[in-house]
Protein backbone atom coordinates (compact mmCIF):
# COMPACT_ATOMS: atom_id res chain seq x y z
CA UNK A 1 0.00 0.00 0.00
CA UNK A 2 0.94 3.54 -1.05
CA UNK A 3 1.91 6.14 2.07
CA UNK A 4 0.98 9.79 0.79
CA UNK A 5 2.14 12.57 1.10
CA UNK A 6 0.51 15.87 1.55
CA UNK A 7 0.86 19.42 0.39
CA UNK A 8 -0.59 21.66 2.76
CA UNK A 9 -0.83 25.64 1.99
CA UNK A 10 -2.35 28.47 3.57
CA UNK A 11 -5.08 30.78 2.52
CA UNK A 12 -5.61 34.00 4.17
CA UNK A 13 -8.93 34.12 2.36
CA UNK A 14 -11.05 31.12 0.10
CA UNK A 15 -10.00 32.74 -3.36
CA UNK A 16 -6.61 32.56 -2.14
CA UNK A 17 -7.28 28.76 -1.09
CA UNK A 18 -9.05 28.00 -3.96
CA UNK A 19 -5.81 29.51 -6.18
CA UNK A 20 -3.82 26.64 -4.11
CA UNK A 21 -6.15 23.96 -5.02
CA UNK A 22 -5.11 24.76 -8.69
CA UNK A 23 -1.57 25.17 -8.35
CA UNK A 24 -1.61 21.53 -6.55
CA UNK A 25 -2.29 21.46 -3.05
CA UNK A 26 -3.73 18.43 -1.44
CA UNK A 27 -4.91 20.49 1.37
CA UNK A 28 -5.26 24.17 3.00
CA UNK A 29 -5.51 25.70 6.37
CA UNK A 30 -7.60 28.54 7.05
CA UNK A 31 -9.15 30.37 9.80
CA UNK A 32 -13.00 30.60 9.88
CA UNK A 33 -14.57 34.01 11.43
CA UNK A 34 -12.59 33.97 14.69
CA UNK A 35 -9.97 32.24 17.12
CA UNK A 36 -7.38 31.88 14.36
CA UNK A 37 -3.99 31.98 15.30
CA UNK A 38 -3.44 35.07 12.54
CA UNK A 39 -6.11 37.49 13.26
CA UNK A 40 -5.87 39.52 10.29
CA UNK A 41 -6.87 36.69 8.22
CA UNK A 42 -10.42 35.84 9.45
CA UNK A 43 -13.08 34.72 7.17
CA UNK A 44 -16.98 34.23 7.24
CA UNK A 45 -18.20 30.27 7.15
CA UNK A 46 -20.10 31.03 3.64
CA UNK A 47 -16.39 31.53 2.47
CA UNK A 48 -15.08 28.57 4.14
CA UNK A 49 -18.59 26.40 2.49
CA UNK A 50 -17.41 27.67 -0.55
CA UNK A 51 -13.80 26.46 -0.32
CA UNK A 52 -15.01 23.34 0.91
CA UNK A 53 -16.70 22.20 -1.88
CA UNK A 54 -13.89 23.33 -4.78
CA UNK A 55 -11.29 21.53 -2.31
CA UNK A 56 -13.44 17.98 -2.13
CA UNK A 57 -13.79 18.25 -6.14
CA UNK A 58 -10.21 17.22 -5.76
CA UNK A 59 -10.17 15.16 -2.79
CA UNK A 60 -8.05 17.92 -1.29
CA UNK A 61 -9.06 18.87 2.33
CA UNK A 62 -9.42 21.81 4.34
CA UNK A 63 -8.09 22.29 7.70
CA UNK A 64 -9.86 24.92 9.75
CA UNK A 65 -7.39 27.09 12.61
CA UNK A 66 -9.20 27.21 15.57
CA UNK A 67 -5.46 27.53 17.74
CA UNK A 68 -5.61 30.21 19.71
CA UNK A 69 -5.79 30.55 23.47
CA UNK A 70 -9.03 30.75 24.87
CA UNK A 71 -10.84 32.65 28.01
CA UNK A 72 -12.83 30.76 29.79
CA UNK A 73 -15.54 32.14 28.38
CA UNK A 74 -15.27 31.83 24.76
CA UNK A 75 -14.87 27.71 24.75
CA UNK A 76 -18.43 27.52 24.11
CA UNK A 77 -18.11 30.05 21.63
CA UNK A 78 -15.67 27.96 20.08
CA UNK A 79 -16.76 24.43 20.50
CA UNK A 80 -20.42 26.27 18.37
CA UNK A 81 -18.22 27.49 15.56
CA UNK A 82 -16.72 24.35 15.18
CA UNK A 83 -19.80 22.61 14.43
CA UNK A 84 -20.72 25.79 12.24
CA UNK A 85 -17.39 25.23 10.08
CA UNK A 86 -18.39 21.20 10.28
CA UNK A 87 -21.60 21.66 8.50
CA UNK A 88 -19.75 23.89 6.28
CA UNK A 89 -17.61 21.09 5.04
CA UNK A 90 -14.54 21.07 6.93
CA UNK A 91 -12.32 18.26 7.10
CA UNK A 92 -9.56 19.13 9.90
CA UNK A 93 -9.71 21.34 13.13
CA UNK A 94 -6.17 22.86 14.28
CA UNK A 95 -6.21 23.73 17.90
CA UNK A 96 -3.89 24.96 20.38
CA UNK A 97 -6.14 25.04 23.39
CA UNK A 98 -6.35 21.52 25.03
CA UNK A 99 -9.76 22.55 26.81
CA UNK A 100 -11.33 22.40 23.77
CA UNK A 101 -10.82 18.76 23.74
CA UNK A 102 -13.04 18.51 27.44
CA UNK A 103 -16.16 19.52 25.42
CA UNK A 104 -18.18 17.66 22.59
CA UNK A 105 -16.42 18.62 19.30
CA UNK A 106 -17.68 17.40 15.22
CA UNK A 107 -16.40 14.49 14.35
CA UNK A 108 -13.77 15.06 12.26
CA UNK A 109 -9.81 14.73 12.40
CA UNK A 110 -7.78 17.06 15.13
CA UNK A 111 -4.91 18.43 14.57
CA UNK A 112 -2.03 19.32 17.42
CA UNK A 113 -1.02 23.03 16.16
CA UNK A 114 2.96 23.88 16.41
CA UNK A 115 1.67 26.04 18.79
CA UNK A 116 1.20 22.85 21.34
CA UNK A 117 5.09 22.76 21.94
CA UNK A 118 5.98 19.66 20.35
CA UNK A 119 9.30 19.15 20.68
CA UNK A 120 10.07 16.31 22.54
CA UNK A 121 8.79 12.18 22.31
CA UNK A 122 7.46 12.52 25.48
CA UNK A 123 5.43 15.63 24.93
CA UNK A 124 4.09 13.91 21.22
CA UNK A 125 3.17 10.91 22.73
CA UNK A 126 1.03 12.52 25.25
CA UNK A 127 -0.54 14.47 23.11
CA UNK A 128 -0.81 11.70 20.52
CA UNK A 129 -2.96 9.85 23.47
CA UNK A 130 -5.65 12.67 23.17
CA UNK A 131 -6.62 11.38 20.49
CA UNK A 132 -4.58 13.53 17.81
CA UNK A 133 -4.40 12.21 14.57
CA UNK A 134 -1.78 14.20 13.39
CA UNK A 135 1.06 16.64 15.17
CA UNK A 136 2.68 20.02 13.77
CA UNK A 137 6.18 19.87 14.96
CA UNK A 138 8.03 22.71 16.45
CA UNK A 139 10.02 24.30 13.49
CA UNK A 140 13.30 24.41 15.29
CA UNK A 141 14.04 20.54 15.24
CA UNK A 142 16.87 18.06 14.11
CA UNK A 143 16.19 15.58 11.81
CA UNK A 144 16.83 13.15 14.49
CA UNK A 145 14.42 14.98 17.11
CA UNK A 146 11.51 14.26 14.35
CA UNK A 147 13.04 10.23 14.17
CA UNK A 148 12.96 10.22 18.17
CA UNK A 149 9.42 11.73 18.23
CA UNK A 150 8.10 9.39 15.04
CA UNK A 151 9.56 6.07 16.83
CA UNK A 152 7.64 7.53 20.27
CA UNK A 153 3.88 7.56 18.33
CA UNK A 154 1.80 5.43 16.81
CA UNK A 155 1.57 5.31 13.33
CA UNK A 156 -1.72 6.23 12.92
CA UNK A 157 -0.82 9.55 14.30
CA UNK A 158 0.64 11.42 11.15
CA UNK A 159 3.65 14.06 11.41
CA UNK A 160 3.40 17.33 9.59
CA UNK A 161 6.36 20.18 9.37
CA UNK A 162 6.88 23.37 7.68
CA UNK A 163 8.51 23.29 4.70
CA UNK A 164 8.92 26.51 3.46
CA UNK A 165 7.86 30.22 4.73
CA UNK A 166 8.80 32.22 8.00
CA UNK A 167 10.79 30.43 10.78
CA UNK A 168 9.78 32.01 14.16
CA UNK A 169 12.53 32.95 16.51
CA UNK A 170 11.20 31.55 19.78
CA UNK A 171 10.22 28.22 20.31
CA UNK A 172 5.97 27.86 18.50
CA UNK A 173 3.27 28.54 21.60
CA UNK A 174 5.82 30.04 23.94
CA UNK A 175 6.76 33.40 22.84
CA UNK A 176 5.64 36.47 24.75
CA UNK A 177 7.74 39.08 23.32
CA UNK A 178 4.89 40.68 21.38
CA UNK A 179 2.17 40.42 24.56
CA UNK A 180 5.34 41.56 27.25
CA UNK A 181 6.38 44.62 24.32
CA UNK A 182 2.93 46.11 22.88
CA UNK A 183 0.18 44.19 24.76
CA UNK A 184 -1.04 41.85 22.12
CA UNK A 185 -0.67 38.22 22.36
CA UNK A 186 1.13 35.50 20.07
CA UNK A 187 -1.32 33.00 21.44
CA UNK A 188 -4.22 35.03 20.83
CA UNK A 189 -3.36 35.55 17.18
CA UNK A 190 -2.76 39.02 17.88
CA UNK A 191 1.32 38.89 17.53
CA UNK A 192 3.26 42.04 16.63
CA UNK A 193 6.53 40.51 15.49
CA UNK A 194 9.20 42.71 17.53
CA UNK A 195 11.67 39.45 16.76
CA UNK A 196 11.85 41.64 13.37
CA UNK A 197 12.32 44.95 15.06
CA UNK A 198 16.15 46.37 15.18
CA UNK A 199 17.99 46.60 18.38
CA UNK A 200 21.37 47.43 19.52
CA UNK A 201 23.39 45.07 21.51
CA UNK A 202 25.12 45.87 24.43
CA UNK A 203 27.27 44.18 27.74
CA UNK A 204 26.19 45.11 30.89
CA UNK A 205 28.69 47.68 31.02
CA UNK A 206 26.74 49.78 28.79
CA UNK A 207 29.04 49.45 25.53
CA UNK A 208 27.48 49.05 22.49
CA UNK A 209 28.43 45.84 20.46
CA UNK A 210 25.84 45.51 17.82
CA UNK A 211 24.31 48.88 16.33
CA UNK A 212 20.60 48.79 15.17
CA UNK A 213 20.47 45.69 13.82
CA UNK A 214 17.89 42.84 13.28
CA UNK A 215 19.19 40.37 15.72
CA UNK A 216 16.29 38.02 16.32
CA UNK A 217 15.23 37.77 12.94
CA UNK A 218 15.54 34.31 10.86
CA UNK A 219 15.82 34.13 7.43
CA UNK A 220 12.76 31.78 5.91
CA UNK A 221 12.89 27.89 6.14
CA UNK A 222 13.89 26.52 2.62
CA UNK A 223 13.82 22.36 2.69
CA UNK A 224 12.77 21.60 -0.73
CA UNK A 225 16.28 19.86 -0.86
CA UNK A 226 15.62 18.15 2.26
CA UNK A 227 12.54 16.48 1.06
CA UNK A 228 13.63 13.03 0.65
CA UNK A 229 15.39 12.99 4.45
CA UNK A 230 12.28 14.49 5.66
CA UNK A 231 10.33 11.76 3.69
CA UNK A 232 12.39 9.22 5.39
CA UNK A 233 12.55 10.84 8.70
CA UNK A 234 8.89 10.30 9.27
CA UNK A 235 6.95 13.56 8.09
CA UNK A 236 3.76 12.88 5.53
CA UNK A 237 2.50 16.14 5.50
CA UNK A 238 4.57 19.43 4.27
CA UNK A 239 3.52 22.88 5.16
CA UNK A 240 3.87 25.85 3.80
CA UNK A 241 3.49 29.26 6.24
CA UNK A 242 2.12 32.31 5.21
CA UNK A 243 -1.68 32.84 5.93
CA UNK A 244 -0.85 36.49 6.20
CA UNK A 245 0.70 36.61 2.25
CA UNK A 246 -0.78 37.27 -0.69
CA UNK A 247 -2.42 34.79 -3.66
CA UNK A 248 0.58 35.49 -5.63
CA UNK A 249 3.62 33.98 -3.01
CA UNK A 250 0.74 31.19 -2.41
CA UNK A 251 0.47 30.36 -5.97
CA UNK A 252 4.49 30.87 -6.83
CA UNK A 253 5.36 28.60 -3.95
CA UNK A 254 2.68 26.14 -3.65
CA UNK A 255 3.51 25.12 -7.27
CA UNK A 256 7.36 25.31 -6.91
CA UNK A 257 6.46 22.68 -4.39
CA UNK A 258 3.73 20.31 -5.58
CA UNK A 259 6.81 19.92 -8.61
CA UNK A 260 9.04 19.13 -5.91
CA UNK A 261 6.88 16.41 -4.27
CA UNK A 262 6.10 14.90 -7.56
CA UNK A 263 9.07 14.52 -8.67
CA UNK A 264 10.01 12.44 -5.44
CA UNK A 265 6.92 10.12 -5.84
CA UNK A 266 7.81 9.73 -9.60
CA UNK A 267 11.43 8.07 -8.39
CA UNK A 268 9.46 6.39 -4.97
CA UNK A 269 6.81 4.35 -6.18
CA UNK A 270 6.44 3.68 -2.26
CA UNK A 271 4.27 7.06 -2.14
CA UNK A 272 1.56 8.63 -3.86
CA UNK A 273 -0.28 12.64 -3.30
CA UNK A 274 -2.78 12.98 -1.05
CA UNK A 275 -5.59 14.18 -4.04
CA UNK A 276 -6.59 13.96 -6.97
CA UNK A 277 -5.76 16.05 -10.68
CA UNK A 278 -3.12 16.54 -11.95
CA UNK A 279 -1.60 19.67 -13.59
CA UNK A 280 -0.99 21.30 -17.17
CA UNK A 281 0.55 23.92 -18.32
CA UNK A 282 0.76 27.45 -16.61
CA UNK A 283 3.68 29.45 -14.75
CA UNK A 284 7.14 28.12 -14.20
CA UNK A 285 7.78 28.84 -10.11
CA UNK A 286 10.34 30.59 -9.01
CA UNK A 287 10.23 30.93 -4.75
CA UNK A 288 13.15 33.97 -5.76
CA UNK A 289 10.82 36.17 -6.80
CA UNK A 290 8.11 36.50 -3.78
CA UNK A 291 8.11 37.16 -0.82
CA UNK A 292 12.01 36.19 1.16
CA UNK A 293 14.26 37.19 3.71
CA UNK A 294 16.83 35.05 2.29
CA UNK A 295 16.55 31.34 2.67
CA UNK A 296 17.90 28.90 5.52
CA UNK A 297 17.38 24.89 6.63
CA UNK A 298 17.56 26.04 10.41
CA UNK A 299 18.53 23.04 12.22
CA UNK A 300 17.27 19.71 10.36
CA UNK A 301 20.88 18.89 9.60
CA UNK A 302 21.77 20.38 13.10
CA UNK A 303 23.77 23.75 13.18
CA UNK A 304 25.39 24.50 10.46
CA UNK A 305 24.67 28.24 9.09
CA UNK A 306 23.62 31.71 10.45
CA UNK A 307 20.40 32.36 10.63
CA UNK A 308 20.22 35.97 11.02
CA UNK A 309 17.92 37.46 8.16
CA UNK A 310 21.18 40.25 8.45
CA UNK A 311 20.14 43.06 5.86
CA UNK A 312 16.53 43.50 6.82
CA UNK A 313 13.57 41.73 8.11
CA UNK A 314 11.61 42.34 5.49
CA UNK A 315 11.67 41.40 2.28
CA UNK A 316 14.57 42.07 -0.08
CA UNK A 317 13.67 39.95 -3.05
CA UNK A 318 15.98 38.32 -5.33
CA UNK A 319 20.01 39.58 -5.99
CA UNK A 320 20.25 41.41 -8.97
CA UNK A 321 23.21 43.24 -9.06
CA UNK A 322 24.70 46.87 -7.47
CA UNK A 323 24.68 49.97 -8.33
CA UNK A 324 27.32 51.56 -10.89
CA UNK A 325 26.35 55.33 -10.96
CA UNK A 326 24.11 57.21 -9.01
CA UNK A 327 23.41 60.73 -11.39
CA UNK A 328 20.03 63.13 -10.06
CA UNK A 329 17.18 60.80 -10.56
CA UNK A 330 19.19 57.93 -12.86
CA UNK A 331 21.04 54.70 -11.19
CA UNK A 332 22.56 52.41 -13.67
CA UNK A 333 23.55 49.30 -12.36
CA UNK A 334 25.37 46.43 -12.98
CA UNK A 335 22.76 43.58 -13.21
CA UNK A 336 22.24 40.74 -16.23
CA UNK A 337 17.88 41.00 -15.21
CA UNK A 338 15.72 42.54 -17.45
CA UNK A 339 14.04 44.94 -15.48
CA UNK A 340 10.57 47.14 -16.80
CA UNK A 341 8.61 49.94 -15.69
CA UNK A 342 6.95 49.48 -11.74
CA UNK A 343 9.80 46.60 -10.92
CA UNK A 344 10.67 47.31 -7.17
CA UNK A 345 13.52 47.23 -5.48
CA UNK A 346 15.47 47.34 -2.57
CA UNK A 347 19.12 49.10 -2.21
CA UNK A 348 21.51 48.09 0.90
CA UNK A 349 24.11 49.89 2.17
CA UNK A 350 27.37 49.06 3.86
CA UNK A 351 25.58 49.32 7.70
CA UNK A 352 22.80 47.17 6.04
CA UNK A 353 20.99 49.97 5.69
CA UNK A 354 17.77 49.30 2.76
CA UNK A 355 16.06 52.01 0.66
CA UNK A 356 13.18 50.68 -1.30
CA UNK A 357 12.28 52.08 -4.29
CA UNK A 358 9.52 51.58 -7.49
CA UNK A 359 11.52 51.84 -10.73
CA UNK A 360 9.49 54.38 -12.73
CA UNK A 361 11.61 54.11 -16.12
CA UNK A 362 13.73 51.63 -17.39
CA UNK A 363 16.23 51.72 -20.05
CA UNK A 364 18.24 49.19 -20.62
CA UNK A 365 19.99 49.04 -17.19
CA UNK A 366 19.39 52.53 -16.75
CA UNK A 367 16.69 53.39 -13.98
CA UNK A 368 14.92 56.57 -12.92
CA UNK A 369 13.80 56.72 -9.47
CA UNK A 370 11.08 58.79 -7.81
CA UNK A 371 14.22 59.73 -5.06
CA UNK A 372 17.61 58.75 -5.30
CA UNK A 373 18.42 60.08 -1.92
CA UNK A 374 20.93 58.07 -0.19
CA UNK A 375 22.35 55.78 -2.88
CA UNK A 376 25.78 55.36 -3.51
CA UNK A 377 27.86 53.38 -6.34
CA UNK A 378 28.91 49.45 -4.97
CA UNK A 379 25.17 49.19 -2.88
CA UNK A 380 23.79 46.07 -3.37
CA UNK A 381 20.25 46.16 -5.02
CA UNK A 382 17.41 43.51 -5.03
CA UNK A 383 14.44 42.90 -6.79
CA UNK A 384 11.38 42.60 -4.32
CA UNK A 385 8.73 43.08 -7.10
CA UNK A 386 8.96 41.70 -10.44
CA UNK A 387 5.93 43.17 -12.63
CA UNK A 388 6.21 40.84 -15.82
CA UNK A 389 6.25 37.73 -13.30
CA UNK A 390 3.24 38.79 -11.27
CA UNK A 391 1.46 39.56 -14.34
CA UNK A 392 2.37 36.06 -15.51
CA UNK A 393 0.86 35.06 -12.44
CA UNK A 394 -2.18 36.16 -12.90
CA UNK A 395 -2.75 35.18 -16.20
CA UNK A 396 -0.96 31.62 -16.72
CA UNK A 397 -2.42 29.30 -14.08
CA UNK A 398 -2.10 25.85 -14.72
CA UNK A 399 -5.05 23.77 -14.95
CA UNK A 400 -5.98 21.18 -12.65
CA UNK A 401 -7.73 18.01 -14.26
CA UNK A 402 -9.21 14.63 -13.13
CA UNK A 403 -9.14 12.30 -15.78
CA UNK A 404 -11.61 10.20 -16.37
CA UNK A 405 -12.55 6.88 -17.74
CA UNK A 406 -16.03 6.18 -20.29
CA UNK A 407 -17.17 2.84 -20.22
CA UNK A 408 -20.40 2.77 -23.33
CA UNK A 409 -22.57 0.20 -23.24
CA UNK A 410 -25.38 -0.54 -25.27
CA UNK A 411 -27.24 -4.00 -25.46
CA UNK A 412 -30.74 -4.68 -26.83
CA UNK A 413 -31.71 -1.06 -27.09
CA UNK A 414 -30.36 -0.23 -24.02
CA UNK A 415 -27.22 1.97 -23.35
CA UNK A 416 -25.37 2.81 -20.23
CA UNK A 417 -22.42 4.83 -19.87
CA UNK A 418 -20.14 4.89 -16.65
CA UNK A 419 -17.69 7.60 -15.87
CA UNK A 420 -14.99 6.86 -12.95
CA UNK A 421 -12.49 9.10 -11.54
CA UNK A 422 -9.01 8.33 -10.94
CA UNK A 423 -9.89 8.01 -7.47
CA UNK A 424 -12.81 5.76 -7.80
CA UNK A 425 -15.58 7.65 -7.70
CA UNK A 426 -18.19 7.38 -10.72
CA UNK A 427 -22.02 8.12 -12.18
CA UNK A 428 -23.44 6.51 -14.54
CA UNK A 429 -26.31 7.50 -17.48
CA UNK A 430 -28.96 4.61 -18.36
CA UNK A 431 -31.48 5.03 -20.97
CA UNK A 432 -33.42 3.65 -23.75
CA UNK A 433 -31.68 3.82 -27.34
CA UNK A 434 -33.71 4.49 -29.98
CA UNK A 435 -30.88 5.93 -31.85
CA UNK A 436 -31.12 4.91 -35.66
CA UNK A 437 -28.46 2.13 -36.77
CA UNK A 438 -25.62 4.16 -38.31
CA UNK A 439 -24.98 3.53 -42.37
CA UNK A 440 -21.23 3.80 -41.46
CA UNK A 441 -20.75 2.04 -38.30
CA UNK A 442 -16.95 3.06 -38.22
CA UNK A 443 -17.57 6.26 -38.81
CA UNK A 444 -20.37 6.77 -35.72
CA UNK A 445 -17.84 4.71 -33.37
CA UNK A 446 -14.77 7.11 -33.96
CA UNK A 447 -17.52 9.89 -33.04
CA UNK A 448 -18.88 8.39 -30.25
CA UNK A 449 -14.87 8.41 -29.13
CA UNK A 450 -14.32 11.66 -30.41
CA UNK A 451 -17.19 13.60 -29.02
CA UNK A 452 -16.77 11.74 -25.41
CA UNK A 453 -12.85 12.26 -25.50
CA UNK A 454 -13.29 16.07 -24.34
CA UNK A 455 -12.56 18.48 -21.40
CA UNK A 456 -16.03 19.59 -19.64
CA UNK A 457 -14.86 21.75 -16.78
CA UNK A 458 -12.21 19.80 -15.04
CA UNK A 459 -12.65 16.80 -16.44
CA UNK A 460 -10.94 15.02 -19.11
CA UNK A 461 -13.01 12.27 -20.01
CA UNK A 462 -11.29 9.16 -22.30
CA UNK A 463 -13.32 6.41 -23.29
CA UNK A 464 -11.94 2.99 -22.50
CA UNK A 465 -14.48 0.81 -23.50
CA UNK A 466 -17.20 1.25 -26.34
CA UNK A 467 -19.04 -2.18 -26.19
CA UNK A 468 -22.70 -1.94 -28.50
CA UNK A 469 -24.67 -4.80 -30.43
CA UNK A 470 -26.03 -2.10 -33.07
CA UNK A 471 -23.56 0.63 -34.07
CA UNK A 472 -25.56 3.21 -33.60
CA UNK A 473 -25.62 7.13 -34.80
CA UNK A 474 -25.98 10.19 -33.12
CA UNK A 475 -25.56 13.88 -33.29
CA UNK A 476 -22.68 15.54 -32.26
CA UNK A 477 -24.93 17.82 -29.54
CA UNK A 478 -26.77 14.52 -27.94
CA UNK A 479 -23.05 13.20 -27.40
CA UNK A 480 -22.01 16.14 -25.95
CA UNK A 481 -24.89 16.94 -23.89
CA UNK A 482 -24.71 13.19 -23.02
CA UNK A 483 -20.84 14.18 -21.23
CA UNK A 484 -22.37 17.53 -19.82
CA UNK A 485 -24.58 15.24 -17.71
CA UNK A 486 -21.51 12.94 -16.53
CA UNK A 487 -19.52 16.30 -15.27
CA UNK A 488 -22.18 18.12 -13.49
CA UNK A 489 -22.81 14.99 -11.68
CA UNK A 490 -19.70 14.01 -11.07
CA UNK A 491 -18.76 17.16 -9.74
CA UNK A 492 -21.54 17.83 -7.22
CA UNK A 493 -20.82 13.95 -6.08
CA UNK A 494 -17.26 14.92 -5.69
CA UNK A 495 -17.67 18.24 -4.10
CA UNK A 496 -20.12 16.17 -1.33
CA UNK A 497 -17.65 13.28 -0.63
CA UNK A 498 -18.51 12.09 2.57
CA UNK A 499 -16.11 12.95 4.96
CA UNK A 500 -13.35 10.53 7.12
CA UNK A 501 -15.63 10.62 10.11
CA UNK A 502 -13.30 10.37 13.71
CA UNK A 503 -15.82 9.86 16.96
CA UNK A 504 -14.32 12.12 19.81
CA UNK A 505 -14.57 11.22 23.56
CA UNK A 506 -14.28 14.01 25.45
CA UNK A 507 -10.78 14.40 27.44
CA UNK A 508 -11.61 16.72 30.93
CA UNK A 509 -7.75 16.64 32.02
CA UNK A 510 -6.59 17.64 28.59
CA UNK A 511 -5.69 21.08 29.96
CA UNK A 512 -3.12 19.96 32.23
CA UNK A 513 -0.87 19.58 29.15
CA UNK A 514 -1.40 23.08 28.20
CA UNK A 515 2.02 24.89 27.27
CA UNK A 516 1.17 27.84 26.98
CA UNK A 517 -0.53 30.54 28.99
CA UNK A 518 -2.78 33.91 28.81
CA UNK A 519 -0.52 34.89 31.68
CA UNK A 520 3.13 36.70 31.10
CA UNK A 521 6.02 34.42 32.52
CA UNK A 522 9.90 35.48 33.45
CA UNK A 523 10.78 34.30 30.29
CA UNK A 524 9.60 35.84 27.32
CA UNK A 525 10.92 33.42 24.57
CA UNK A 526 13.35 30.36 24.42
CA UNK A 527 14.83 29.64 21.16
CA UNK A 528 17.88 27.34 19.27
CA UNK A 529 18.79 30.34 17.26
CA UNK A 530 21.32 31.97 19.69
CA UNK A 531 22.90 35.65 19.13
CA UNK A 532 26.26 34.82 20.51
CA UNK A 533 26.64 32.32 18.10
CA UNK A 534 25.95 34.11 15.50
CA UNK A 535 27.91 36.62 16.09
CA UNK A 536 31.26 34.34 16.79
CA UNK A 537 30.84 34.68 20.55
CA UNK A 538 29.99 30.96 20.87
CA UNK A 539 32.92 29.11 22.73
CA UNK A 540 31.32 25.60 22.43
CA UNK A 541 30.22 25.89 19.00
CA UNK A 542 33.19 27.86 16.94
CA UNK A 543 31.52 29.35 13.55
CA UNK A 544 33.30 28.76 10.39
CA UNK A 545 35.61 31.35 8.91
CA UNK A 546 33.80 33.88 7.00
CA UNK A 547 30.75 33.59 8.59
CA UNK A 548 30.65 36.15 10.49
CA UNK A 549 32.58 39.50 11.39
CA UNK A 550 33.05 42.26 13.94
CA UNK A 551 32.23 41.05 17.36
CA UNK A 552 34.71 39.48 19.17
CA UNK A 553 34.93 37.97 22.69
CA UNK A 554 37.29 40.72 24.16
CA UNK A 555 36.68 41.77 27.53
CA UNK A 556 33.14 40.99 27.00
CA UNK A 557 30.48 41.29 29.94
CA UNK A 558 27.67 39.57 30.46
CA UNK A 559 24.79 39.49 30.77
CA UNK A 560 24.12 41.44 27.39
CA UNK A 561 20.75 43.50 26.27
CA UNK A 562 18.72 43.78 23.56
CA UNK A 563 18.00 48.20 23.35
CA UNK A 564 15.64 49.51 21.60
CA UNK A 565 13.69 53.33 22.06
CA UNK A 566 12.66 52.74 25.34
CA UNK A 567 12.48 48.82 25.36
CA UNK A 568 15.28 47.32 26.94
CA UNK A 569 15.30 42.58 27.14
CA UNK A 570 17.53 40.44 28.95
CA UNK A 571 19.65 37.65 27.31
CA UNK A 572 20.03 34.23 29.00
CA UNK A 573 22.52 31.39 27.42
CA UNK A 574 21.67 28.04 28.44
CA UNK A 575 24.58 26.46 26.41
CA UNK A 576 23.81 23.01 28.21
CA UNK A 577 21.07 22.82 26.08
CA UNK A 578 22.33 25.23 23.01
CA UNK A 579 19.25 27.42 24.00
CA UNK A 580 18.83 31.17 24.27
CA UNK A 581 16.19 32.69 26.27
CA UNK A 582 15.05 36.20 26.22
CA UNK A 583 13.73 37.95 29.57
CA UNK A 584 12.77 41.13 30.65
CA UNK A 585 15.51 43.44 31.81
CA UNK A 586 15.24 44.86 35.31
CA UNK A 587 15.79 48.28 34.70
CA UNK A 588 13.27 48.58 31.81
Amino acid sequence: MQLSLELLAPARNADIGIAAIDCGADAVYIAGPSFGARAAAGNPVDEIARLCRYAHRYGARIHSTVNTLLQADEREQARKLMWELYEAGVDVFLVQDLNLLALDLPPVELHASTQTAIRTPERAKALAGLGFSRLVLERQLTLDQVRAIRAAVPDTCLLEFFIHGALCVGYSGQCYLSQYLTGRSANRGACAQPCRSRYDLVDADGKVLVHDHTLLSPKDLRFDRLLPDMVAAGIRSFKIEGRLKNAAYVKNVVRYYRDVIDRFIKENQAYCKASSGRLEGGFIPDPGKTFTRGWTEAFLQGRQERLASEDAAKALGEPIGEILSVKGRDVVLKTDKMLVNGDGLSFVGRSDDVTGARAEVVQGNRVTLRDTAGLLPGMRVYRNLDVRFEKELEKDMPVRIIDVAVSWNSQEGRTTVIARTEDGFSVEKVFPDDAPAAEKPEAARESIRRQMDKRTGPFAFHVEDLAVDVVRFYPAATLNGIRRELAAALQDKLETRPRHEVPHTPQPDAAALNRSTLDLPEELLRSRYCIKWELGLCTRFPVKPGMTEGVRPGKLKEPLYLVNQKNKLRLAFDCARCEMAVLPAADR
